[in-house]
């Protein structure tokens, strides 16, 4: 379990997206990068754009797990949440292992929370062991319209990665990759009528292996197109 100070909050992080489960695609030095992050090797702030639904939570979610494995205190803050939180939330965290700060693009022109988050940055640089942070957002830190101008020079510190969306054949490996990972095996011409027949973005496809993967243990069949035309009822 992620130790936070938000643990009233909503979250739950989800068990099946760690390292193992992220299909890296063009990705891959991003992945070595947040893999060296939570073993406590090169840079220790990372922030990442790319566009909605391309994974960032994912990344989040796995480094999160990753250092828990080994009893690290994190906190996942998901902001496009804020409206269930206080600005407060922040304080006292510069002293966590840890700390993911997903779109952050939800607070942009919020006053109050980007106070909260700039005093954070600040508290964490007077820290000589200060904690690891990565900031996710669905641009670069400096297209956003920030209400304190500073923030974006504060959000540049480190390093940034575009996350590069996955092309359809991509998608297909990904979509094979958690099917194994759940002890499935998907053949590539249901994967192909996956991709075809519902939409392509990866929480869609996701959700769609969700139902096949009960329907598949609830009826002890594999998975076969005809199979996925019924269960799904496409």
């Amino acid at each position: 379990m992620t130790r936070s100070p938000q643990l009233s909050l909503p979250v739950h992080l989800p068990d099946d997206e760690t390292f193992a489960s992220f299909y890296a695609g063009e990705n891959m030095q991003l992945l070595a990068a947040l893999r060296n992050l939570a073993l406590d090797q090169g840079e220790r702030i990372v922030y990442i754009w790319g566009a909605p639904d391309s994974g960032r939570s994912h990344l989040l979610h796995a480094c999160c797990a990753e250092m828990n494995s080994s009893d690290a205190a994190t906190a996942y803050l998901p902001l496009d949440m804020h409206a269930m939180m206080h600005p407060g939330y922040l304080d006292g965290l510069e002293s966590m292992a840890l700390v993911c700060l997903d779109n952050i693009d939800a607070v942009a022109g919020d006053k109050d929370w980007e106070t909260s988050i700039f005093n954070f940055y600040n508290r964490r640089k007077e820290l000589s062991d200060a904690t690891r942070l990565i900031v996710t957002a669905n641009a670069p830190a400096h297209q956003l319209s920030w209400a304190l101008p500073d923030l974006a020079s504060r959000l540049s510190w480190g390093i940034t990665y575009r996350l590069i969306e996955l092309d359809d054949a991509q998608k297909l490996s990904a979509l094979q990759l958690r099917a194994e990972l759940r002890g499935l095996k998907m053949p590539l011409e249901v994967a192909r009528f996956l991709i075809k027949r519902i939409s392509r973005d990866m929480p869609t496809l996701l959700n769609a292996l969700d139902q096949l993967d009960r329907a598949s243990i609830t009826e002890q069949r594999k998975l076969t197109v005809p199979f996925v035309k019924e269960t799904l009822g496409l």
